[in-house]
């Protein structure tokens, strides 16, 4: 039985037929506008979520159709800032070069108040990402949007993808049949005429107002939305301010709050809060004018002057979670902004909706693959649905401290979700992907991040980040800690040869995916020539093995590993340094004390969270070990 899932756009052209659409393929694949091949994803919205999960599926080898309903991509304004998660994630994509080149980096935040008695004056400073956040780059980096979707753009133009524009969303129509395709009904605004894609999975990244959210049956969001409004400016300011170059909190006792952050060109961005008694969502009286005189006289007696304004906006706060993130039985889905609303102030937005969607893509391709069960895309919903909750509870407490200018209140609630803040200590809770260790004895946790280390790469005596020396090819790591490779031979040949094996699930799902890459994949691209992923895939396109050991490199050699780690030799590390902050090797950092005799096994999952740790009798005989990895991977894969 066919069931629309119907929301009609505004542009939609008259007479067009609404609902029940039956799409018939015609000769040349084309009838009514309809495209009869099926997609393996048609994405709706081209912004920095969409453009995510486009950019991940594509270095997965899986092409997807990008549709948005704009002409053109983000040119100014909009989100602004990536937190210390995000940037780690573009490290590992290999795409961060340029926007840290680019970007302004803030490493401090300063508060300012007046009162009826007293002038405006700095009241604090603080460090924004403090000593004791274990982060690799603790800062925010400050770029606009539409660099962020240029750097996607160009990435997934060299892979054979451009974005189809000017074709907003309006509904789609399913089956009772799970294995039929979705139709995934756009208009064309260039032509007037509506276009039809049929998809195996639809994702909605097409924003707070999305139409793929409202086509889901029974999807609403939940929260509340306040009255406060703020103004937003970009442009070049001249000030005698003195802190206009770090981030700034300033709050006049009679004038109101302003937010200044520094900006990419010599720009620094204005977030002004307007009279609460302004009654639209957007006040007629907010005119750009109107808001940077309300600025001037919140930061008087500092004089503010604009030599340029690049964009200016105006938006009302609101806390906000959908319903559902997933519908159709894990057919269609929601990211980013259409399943969470929440204030722009600390930088999260894009960071969250970008991290949604890098959630969704390693599973979406496996699934596309046919290697995983039901129960790995179901984790979607399960993990970031929650994430999303966390994100407006500790936005509505800092959007209140914010507009009350308390900057005790705001400090203190910065310090306390500090590691939320930065994407760090994002956690999942414990499911099919996140098993908890009984008795952790170092700082690794199922279900949160690699924390930083460093280790000596063997093959070329580099040293490296070890949580991003292997680029983000879809594929789960699997870690050897072994303090003795001499004396956990036996072990290591044993665990190694099982899991070669069509024994088990890692072998059988090895074999498959080298079936599914043989079949289904992208051409190679120039980028691969410097990322070369092939010295990553060489044991398995699902699986990277890496061996990491505290072994002196002059008494160890890549010939003494079995076979397996043998294919692995540029995940063959020597943890030889000591982290700065804890002076702890990778082995202590990350699992505590490990005996000689001992073998600790780590799963780190296609998206850099923990999955399990297990720990073995390095001179056993491997069974315990064998077992428990089919155990892990057997709970999510298909073998």
């Amino acid at each position: 039985m066919k069931r629309t899932r119907s929301q009609v756009s505004p542009t939609m052209s008259p007479g067009a037929d609404n609902e029940g659409f039956d799409v018939q393929a015609k000769v040349n694949g084309h009838t009514n506008g309809f495209d009869s091949e099926v997609e393996n994803a048609v994405i709706v919205g081209g912004g920095p979520a969409g453009l995510m999960l486009g950019s991940n599926l594509a270095r997965y080898g899986i092409k997807a159709r990008i549709v948005d309903d704009r002409d053109d991509k983000t040119s100014t304004g909009r989100a602004d800032g990536l937190q210390p998660k995000t940037i780690e994630t573009f490290k590992q994509l290999r795409l961060a070069d340029s926007l840290l080149r680019k970007g302004v980096k803030i490493y401090d935040i300063c508060f300012w108040s007046s009162t009826v008695t007293k002038p405006l004056h700095r009241t604090r400073r603080e460090i924004h990402y403090p000593s004791e956040l274990d982060v690799k780059d603790p800062f925010i980096l400050l770029v606009h949007q539409g660099m962020v979707e240029d750097i996607f753009i160009e990435d997934i133009k060299e892979r054979g993808i451009e974005v189809t524009r000017s074709s907003p969303f309006q509904r789609y129509v399913a089956t009772d049949d799970p294995d039929a395709p979705i139709e995934a009904i756009c208009h064309d605004t260039k032509t007037g005429s509506s276009r039809s894609f049929k998809t195996k999975y639809l994702i909605g990244c097409d924003g707070a107002h999305s139409n793929v959210r409202k086509s889901i049956p029974g999807a609403q969001m939940v929260g509340e939305s306040s009255n406060s409004k703020w103004g937003v400016l970009d442009g070049v300011i001249e000030t005698d301010f003195p802190d206009l170059w770090s981030k700034v909190v300033i709050h006049s006792e009679t004038e109101g709050t302003v937010l200044c952050i520094p900006r990419e060109r010599n720009m620094t961005r204005l977030y002004i809060e307007l009279d609460r008694n302004l009654q639209d969502s957007v006040p007629t009286e907010a005119t750009q004018d109107y808001v940077m005189k309300k600025a001037r006289a919140i930061m008087a007696p500092f004089s503010v002057e604009w030599t340029v304004v690049e964009w200016f906006s105006v938006y009302k706060v609101g806390q906000r979670v959908a319903s559902t993130f997933s519908a159709e039985n894990d057919r269609v889905f929601i990211t980013g902004d259409a399943g969470h609303t929440h204030s722009p102030k600390a930088a999260q937005g894009m960071n969250t909706s970008m991290h949604d969607t890098f959630n969704l893509a390693w599973k979406l391709n496996l699934t596309i693959r046919g290697l995983a069960t039901p129960d790995l895309l179901s984790t979607y919903q399960h993990e970031r649905r929650k994430i999303a909750q966390d994100l407006i509870n500790f936005d509505f407490e800092h959007a209140a401290a914010f507009a009350d200018g308390d900057s005790k209140a705001l400090a203190d609630n910065f310090a306390t979700n500090v590691g939320f803040i930065s994407g760090v200590g994002v956690k999942y809770a414990a499911n099919v992907l996140n098993y908890p260790e009984k008795a952790p004895r170092g700082a690794l946790r199922a279900g949160e991040l690699m924390p930083p280390a460093q280790v000596t790469r063997y093959i070329d005596a580099n040293p490296v980040d070890v949580q991003l020396d292997i680029p983000m090819l879809g594929q789960f790591r699997v870690y050897f800690f072994v303090p003795n490779v001499h004396s956990a031979k036996p072990f290591l040949n044993a665990v190694c040869s099982h899991i070669s094996s069509s024994n088990s699930i890692l072998g059988r799902s090895t074999a498959a995916a080298a079936k599914s890459y043989a079949q289904l994949n992208l051409p190679p691209v120039e980028a691969d020539n410097f990322i070369q992923p092939g010295r990553y895939t060489a044991a398995s396109h699902l699986f990277t093995f890496a061996t990491v050991t505290t072994m002196q490199k002059s008494t160890v050699e890549i010939a003494d590993l079995p076979s397996l780690l043998q294919k692995s030799r540029w995940t063959f590390y020597m943890d030889d340094l000591k982290d700065q902050k804890a002076g702890k090797s990778c082995t202590e950092k990350w699992l505590g004390e490990i005996g000689q005799d001992e073998v600790a096994i780590v799963n780190i999952r296609p998206d850099g969270y923990v999955g399990s740790v297990g720990r073995f009798d390095g001179k056993g005989d491997g069974a315990a070990a064998a077992q428990w990895l089919d155990m892990y991977y057997g709970g999510f894969l298909k073998a």
